[in-house]
């Protein structure tokens, strides 16, 4: 029986070597963005990263750019409140959402960059798809499903990408993924494959350079 929403296949290896050419250009960070207005144009394919607080966000990003401070980590929840992007050769951009969930930002903080990514993910048409990072010790949460819901109301494909591969195993690993595939079923913007990572162990960063490529 084949599972809903497997885990991806890696590439063969003439995409594995596309997704490391496309990467191996370099990606710069362009713009934190923190009002509609501040958008570059949209004359480039477009990729995002949503994920809750301390999912592993900017680790992932700076693993699969091979730049370890792209993206700035930050201990404290919440810390990255603007939309950044990061140009990819002369073709994409890479975009990293402020992470949710968090308790430590004040109401109207939250409040202000959820009416900001609302904006964006319905107003973006050259945004491809989104990958919604999902810690992979835990399996989805209810702050996850909030921005699956948000991505199938503005009809923008998500993917889901485990984080964290290297720290599970076995049981706890299989009832994560049962329940990240038992949520997944419910949003219609769902991609139906799931990628699994690990920034410190180089699981899946191949996978994922070459989904970016392939767009």
């Amino acid at each position: 029986m084949t599972l809903p929403f497997p885990l991806a296949d890696a590439p063969d290896d003439a995409t594995t070597e596309r997704g490391r050419k496309l990467f191996a250009t370099g990606a710069e960070f362009l713009k934190g963005v923190v009002a509609m207005d501040g958008l570059p144009p949209g004359d480039r394919i477009e990729v995002c990263f949503a994920g809750r607080s301390n999912v592993g966000k900017s680790t992932l990003i700076n693993a699969i750019t091979g730049r370890k401070a792209l993206a700035r980590a930050s201990n404290t929840p919440g810390r990255t409140q603007e939309i950044n992007f990061f140009t990819l050769a002369d073709s994409h951009y890479l975009v990293d959402l402020p992470g949710y969930g968090y308790a430590e930002a004040p109401v109207a903080v939250v409040a202000k960059w959820q009416a900001l990514l609302k904006a964006y993910l319905q107003g973006r048409a050259n945004l491809r798809r989104a990958f919604v990072l999902i810690d992979g010790r835990h399996g989805v949460k209810s702050v996850d499903q909030e921005i699956m819901s948000l991505l199938d109301v503005a009809a923008v494909p998500f993917q889901a990408v485990l984080t964290k591969a290297d720290k599970v195993k076995g049981k706890d690993r299989e009832t994560a993924l049962k329940r990240t595939r038992e949520a997944l079923a419910k949003h219609p913007a769902a991609f139906p494959e799931i990628i699994e990572t690990s920034s410190d162990k180089g699981i899946g960063i191949a996978t994922l350079r070459a989904t970016i490529a392939t767009l």
